[in-house]
């Protein structure tokens, strides 16, 4: 992330001798990305100087920050700072600088960045819990209370009760409102259990994590701090329980049991950006700044778009570097640039304290730090500056001692004048790549790789997975709206004869109105990954079923009812639970077809029928149903059976029998006589009936010119039988006739029959 030069404002450049045409040409070497020329230019500048520039030390510190010189940089910063307290944008360059170097010399914290989000965002999603199976979506952690909603994904029931919440984060798909529903969301009954059995420490840690919630909320934080502090002795390893006690902990100002539980977060998420940041605020409030800074360093070489933290780092930094020439009685350097007492920067001991960490190799005695980084030290030259070999103590008073960072800044070359330099040439910066692993004598073990849970499947059952109507595997599992799950087929059977819940007698006739029958995805996950066998002989048993139900010419369900035509619309209004099922299957085995007889009392139905083919169906609330269908074939019965309370029939189809020759002529001149017969008799209708018999069947289909063509006849033969005044058994006969010209001659004898009888 590129960040536009900050041209500090100078003090009267002309008073003080400074050369506005050489200012101008440092300013071209800048846009032309030339820093070391700028650099030299404004050194030269300096050297001119009885008095320094605080403007113009700024200016040539940024120019060797952005030439990667970094060690240079800092004198020339704690120069400006013993001339004026730096501000904290004053220092944007010398931050982004140094995590850049960070990012450069690190391919996890590279890749991390690259991810890089919203300059607002928190940094709570880069490295965040992973979702796995039995996560939830919303809270990211173990599902709690699962409750399933209507498009069959799962969530915490605590986390749907926002009205916030009015569409699945995962689908999309509305959910239905809080308020429309009895008694709220429900929980998942089924899944509830199994994870209770699969999860029982990380899902009572849960339980008292999301108690610990709700008392913060209410603001009583000791009895707060008690639950979390419960659950996080069942659940170490919880990189978000650990965040939020953290946060807890800062609230009440206990800031050293944040920074412990910050430090165990960066242990188990080391590029969790949210995590060094909450180290980092937990060590600023411990008035342990020096700490802080490394992890504000950390924090924007992992996410560089993140403002906040640039501008605390900024302000940490400038307080570093301003505080010691606040505190003491320091003379001013007359010639910072040149021989004399003052001939090097003044570098507080303060500053040295902070940046020494970054500045030598990790120990073992230094756990504690997430950021380190090495520099090799010239014994000769690091003892050539005695005010600097004895740095002042650590801030936390430990007394440990360790070269300082002006030793380490000594070992340092000059570049040569005139020569460039590229940024990564200072090797001050070169993080270690322990940075990117958990430290392992932590007492805080790290989550499980990838984010997937460890599940016990040794406590899996088939038996906790089991249909409690069918008594078998689930297959095609669904949630009430109650809570209960059963196979989505049991579910409907059960519908069909009464709107309740099997289980607990809940009135479910809004749930079975919208036939909002979609499966538990996480139910379904669980079985076809951890039962896979016994789902496999649960699907086989299924797809044998369907089969059998899927033969139209063994196993034919049979709607008793009404007389059925080929190609004659037949609306049905169906209410017996035994056709709800029937109607059900014809859909789901895709045939679309059942057969339509009329009633026999000895046989039960007719031994003559027309197959008929579901075209839509329309449900309400209390199961009914409005079924629209067409007829499309005849049939013979050769056996009657049973089904799940419906009648079965084993079939043959009937087609007429073709005619060639002299037999063909004549079955033509029929077909025309009886045609216009029967046209003529529809014609002769009074308006108001023939508008009743054209808003149910239609008008009169057209004459074609091979009544051969289909295997039922033409079609207007079965629209006049289906309008005429006839009885069922004398349209039964008709339509039991495999000639067609007996069939003619029979509605030609019925079309005279009924124009005689007709009113004059």
């Amino acid at each position: 992330m590129e960040i536009e030069m900050p041209m500090h404002p100078l003090t009267h450049p002309s008073a003080l001798g400074i050369c506005p045409e050489m200012l101008e040409v440092a300013g071209e070497a800048i846009r032309a990305g030339d820093f070391n020329l700028a650099a030299e230019i404004y050194s030269s500048q300096l050297a001119d100087l009885q008095q320094p520039d605080r403007g113009l030390c700024l200016r040539k510190a940024d120019s060797l920050v952005r030439a990667g010189r970094i060690s240079e940089a800092l004198d020339s910063y704690c120069v400006a700072a013993s001339l004026g307290k730096l501000r904290p944008e004053e220092l944007p360059l010398l931050v982004e600088s140094i995590a850049r170097s960070l990012r450069e010399k690190e391919p996890g914290l590279r890749s991390t960045a690259g991810r890089d989000e919203d300059e607002d965002a928190d940094g709570g999603s880069v490295e965040d819990d992973p979702l796995d199976l039995f996560s939830c979506g919303l809270c990211r952690c173990l599902l709690h209370e699962p409750s399933t909603v209507e498009c069959g994904h799962t969530f915490c029931r605590r986390c749907l009760e926002p009205d916030s919440v009015t569409d699945c984060m995962l689908c999309k798909r509305a959910l239905a409102r809080k308020d429309g529903l009895p008694n709220g969301r429900r929980l998942d009954v089924v899944l509830g259990g199994l994870l209770e059995k699969l999860f029982a420490t990380e899902s009572r840690a849960r339980g008292l994590w999301i108690d610990g919630e709700v008392l913060w909320q209410n603001r009583n934080l000791t009895e707060a701090l008690q639950k979390y502090d419960e659950a996080v002795a069942m659940a170490p390893s919880s990189g978000r329980l650990l965040c939020q006690r953290a946060e807890l902990h800062l609230e009440m100002n206990n800031a050293s049991q944040a920074v412990q539980d910050a430090s165990s977060l960066c242990h188990i998420k080391p590029l969790w950006p949210k995590a060094h940041y909450l180290k980092a605020t937990a060590l600023s409030k411990a008035l342990r700044n020096d700490e802080a800074l490394q992890e504000y360093f950390l924090c924007v070489a992992l996410k560089p778009k993140w403002t906040k933290v640039r501008l605390e780092a900024q302000k940490i930094l400038a307080e570093l570097f301003s505080s010691v020439f606040e505190k003491q009685d320091m003379p001013t350097p007359l010639h910072p640039l040149q021989g004399g007492v003052a001939s090097r920067p003044i570098k507080p001991p303060a500053l040295l304290r902070t940046l020494r960490p970054l500045a030598q190799k990790p120990t073992s005695s230094s756990k504690d730090s997430d950021l380190s980084v090495t520099k090799s030290t010239s014994p000769d030259e690091s003892s050539s500056r005695p005010w600097e070999s004895s740095p002042a103590p650590p801030a936390d008073g430990s007394g440990t001692s360790s070269k300082s960072l002006a030793d380490i800044l000594a070992s340092v070359p000059t570049p040569t004048a005139g020569l460039k330099r590229k940024p990564s040439d200072d090797g001050f910066f070169s993080p270690p790549s322990k940075l990117l692993k958990r430290d392992d004598s932590s007492d805080v073990k790290p989550a499980p790789v990838c984010g997937g849970r460890v599940v016990p499947t040794h406590l899996l059952d088939s038996g906790d997975m089991e249909c409690s109507l069918c008594m078998r595997l689930f297959y095609e599992p669904v949630a009430t709206p109650c809570g209960h799950t059963f196979c989505l087929k049991c579910l409907e059977r059960c519908l069909d004869h009464n709107p309740n819940c099997p289980l607990c007698k809940e009135n479910l006739s809004e749930f079975l109105s919208t036939r909002g029958y979609n499966k538990t995805l996480l139910m379904e996950e669980v079985l076809q990954r951890y039962l896979a066998s016994e789902l496999a002989e649960r699907k086989k048993i299924h797809e044998e079923e369907m089969k059998e139900l899927s033969n139209l010419n063994q196993e034919v369900p049979i709607f008793v009812c009404t007389m059925a035509f080929p190609t004659i619309p037949c609306p049905l209004h169906v209410f017996e639970p035994r056709y709800r099922l029937m109607i059900r299957r014809s859909m789901e085995t895709g045939t679309k077809q059942f057969g339509m007889c009329i009633a026999d009392e000895l046989k039960g139905f007719a031994d003559y029928g027309c197959m008929l083919e579901v075209q839509d169906v329309k449900f309400f609330p209390d199961g009914r149903s409005v079924v629209e269908t067409i007829g499309v074939s005849r049939f013979k019965v050769l056996s009657h059976g049973q089904r799940d309370g419906y009648h079965t029939a084993k079939i043959e189809y009937l087609e007429d029998k073709k005619v060639e020759g002299e037999e063909l002529g004549e079955l033509l001149k029929l077909h025309d006589a009886v045609y216009e017969l029967a046209n003529s008799w529809f014609t002769s209708l009074k308006d108001d009936m023939k508008t009743q018999i054209v808003s149910h069947f239609g008008h009169l289909p057209g004459k074609v010119p091979d009544p051969q063509s289909s295997g039922s006849g033409p079609a207007w033969c079965w629209w006049l039988l289906a309008v005429l005044p006839l009885e069922n058994r004398a349209q039964l006969t008709i339509l039991s006739m495999s000639v067609l010209k007996d069939r003619l001659l029979a509605i030609r004898k019925v079309l005279i029959f009924v124009m005689r009888k007709r009113p004059r």
